[in-house]
């Protein structure tokens, strides 16, 4: 072989080998450096609702699942799978004492067992009485009352007034008073309906179920025998104002009262 070519074959490959090496420490220095791994948060599996439960719901095992939650925002009040692993199975046949939104943990204060009670008895707080009375779309704020609404009960009654004004007795003059003898009243149903149905904004019903203490109870029972009842629709602002009783508020009879008196009317203030 040519001793040229020879020298020149040599050259390249040395230089082929320099650039090689070059190129491999260039590559190095542009490697990015690890990237330390990120810590993991220790997470618990809770026990939620894969669908909406509606009130009165008779719960079965496929509408709950597990979900993972972070351990530090899992309330103790729900519940959790290392500790119940079989709740799904525990819980079926329970009603939902409230709404249960998909999603959201299932806590067992919003759930109760019928143990062969109706479901209204289920449904009923601690120390409280369903009482039913009767309703027309004129006393029941035209229908737009639903179940789980809140509302003040009027009663408005016709009292005999046989004083003229002037001392004179005489008969037939009619005095018609209206006041709050309950407030802030928990609506359980409208006629036999316990829920609001699929896109329904009104119920025209004829009986109404409320949520009462024993004592508002005998005031209602005692109210229906007196004057016509009437259902007052609170707003949402007010769910929580506190209740009250019309035992303890003291009687409003200081506002006007239209009295009729052979066939004039006339008005007047009624006293305390």
């Amino acid at each position: 072989m040519n001793t040229a070519r020879i020298v020149v074959l040599v050259i390249a490959m040395g230089a082929g080998g320099v650039a090689a090496y070059l190129a491999s420490g260039s590559d190095d220095g542009n490697k990015p450096s690890p990237v330390a791994p990120v810590a993991q948060l220790p997470t618990v599996d809770v026990l939620v609702a894969r669908s909406d439960i509606g009130l009165g719901q008779l719960v079965k095992p496929e509408d709950l699942q597990w979900q993972t939650w972070p351990a530090d925002h899992a309330s103790s009040t729900f519940i959790r799978r290392n500790q119940r692993p079989d709740a799904a199975k525990q819980l079926a046949g329970s009603i939902a004492r409230s709404p249960l939104m998909q999603g959201e943990p299932v806590r067992e204060q919003k759930l109760v067992r019928a143990e062969g009670s109706g479901f209204m008895a289920a449904i009923l707080p601690a120390g409280t009485r369903a009482v039913s009375t009767e309703i027309s779309p004129e006393t029941g704020a035209g229908g737009f009352i639903l179940p789980n609404d809140r509302v003040d009960v009027i009663l408005s009654r016709r009292e005999k007034n046989s004083d003229n004004g002037d001392g004179n007795r005489s008969g037939g003059a009619d005095a018609v008073g209206a006041e709050i003898i309950l407030s802030n009243i928990r609506v359980l149903a409208i006629d036999q309906a316990p829920k609001e149905k699929e896109g329904q904004n009104t119920v025209i019903g004829k009986t109404v179920t409320l949520e009462l203490k024993p004592e508002q109870a005998e005031t209602l029972a005692r109210a229906r025998q007196s004057g016509v009842l009437s259902l007052a629709l609170r707003s949402l602002a007010d769910a929580s104002a506190t209740e009250s009783a019309s035992e303890d508020q003291p009687i409003r009879r200081g506002g006007s009262i239209n009295i009729v008196r052979f066939g004039v009317p006339s008005q007047t203030t009624s006293q305390k």
